[in-house]
């Protein structure tokens, strides 16, 4: 008798992380996990004993191939850095479609939503010293421009518009720009 193949929770994870990008979150299940890994459907209830902690563990994965965007988009000598940002969200959007509805687009209304400033220090710091800002505005800012980019990549996922990247990189530059101008006419006029 052959040695019963081990089936490990990282195997799981990127069977499932496949089976998303090809047929949504809809598609994760115990035996589509199975068919796509050739085994039973024992070794993910062994690795997972429910399947809300296997999908929390695909989420959490799934973020991760998302910061591997954003690794991509402070490297790109293509867009100013928080410009690149914004830019890599609606790539990633196009690029991923199915897991970024899975990131940011699935009911959130049963969980814990916190949003911790401190994840987008960097990114708030980066703000108020290009546009002469405070950080309590640089927030608000990069909140504003974060709407307008999640409303295009949104758009884009659910094929109601598809936009070249120039007509895309433009859209940003205009609301940069009218944001920035707002900000600072705010700051002279108190």
């Amino acid at each position: 008798m052959p040695p019963k193949v081990k089936v490990t929770k990282e195997d799981i994870v990127s069977a499932s992380i496949d089976i998303i990008r090809r047929y949504g979150a809809e598609g994760l299940n115990a035996r589509s996990i199975a068919d796509k890994l050739g085994c039973s459907t024992q070794p993910i209830y062994s690795n997972y004993s429910t399947m809300e902690k296997l999908k929390a563990d695909v989420i959490k994965y799934a973020g991760v191939i998302y910061q591997e965007y954003n690794k991509r988009a402070v490297k790109d000598a293509d867009y100013p850095a928080y410009k690149a940002i914004g830019m890599y969200y609606i790539r990633f959007a196009k690029e991923e479609r199915e897991l970024f509805k899975l990131l940011f687009m699935r009911d959130r209304s049963k969980e814990k939503m916190q949003i911790n400033k401190e994840e987008f220090a960097d990114i708030i710091d980066l703000v108020s010293q290009s546009i002469g800002i405070s950080k309590d505005e640089a927030y608000l800012f990069h909140t504003e421009m974060w709407i307008y980019v999640h409303g295009i990549a949104v758009m884009i996922v659910t094929s109601f518009l598809d936009w070249d990247t120039e007509t895309i990189s433009q859209m940003l530059t205009d609301v940069y720009q009218g944001l920035k101008i707002t900000y600072q006419n705010r700051r002279t006029h108190k």
